[in-house]
């Protein structure tokens, strides 16, 4: 089993840069694929970016493609995303999920595809 707690959400003006984290405890990090989902005032929760086991291999929403970036340390237990060009779209409580596989190739897109959630951080963007 793993706990995961987000940090570094904030305020930032549009076109700007923030970085968010997600810690996990527990052992065995690198057995999990990592995603970035999001949710905004009176919206569902969408996905953004995901990223399997080794960190080889990614994925990203449209809507963030080229803007965004996930990246891990496993010797951290760390799953980041970079997110620049910020816009005030990109305004909600980001959340970052883990799912154990066995595949260490793959990276899952779906919600229900994770087991594990962090508590989320709120990322505002002015305009």
């Amino acid at each position: 089993q793993v706990q995961l707690v987000e940090s570094g959400g904030g305020l930032v003006q549009a076109g700007g840069s923030l970085s968010v984290s997600c810690a996990a405890s527990g052992r065995s990090f690198s057995m999990y694929a990592m995603g970035w989902f999001r949710q905004a005032p009176g919206k569902e929760r969408e996905f953004v970016a995901a990223i399997n086991r080794s960190g080889g291999s990614t994925y990203y929403a449209d809507s963030v493609k080229g803007r965004f970036t996930i990246s891990r340390d496993n010797a951290k237990n760390t799953v980041y995303l970079q997110m620049n060009s910020l816009k005030p779209e990109d305004t909600a409580v980001y959340y970052c999920a883990g799912v154990r596989t066995l595949y260490s190739g793959r990276y899952y897109l779906r919600e229900d595809e994770y087991d594990y959630w962090g508590q989320g951080t709120q990322v505002t963007v002015s305009s």
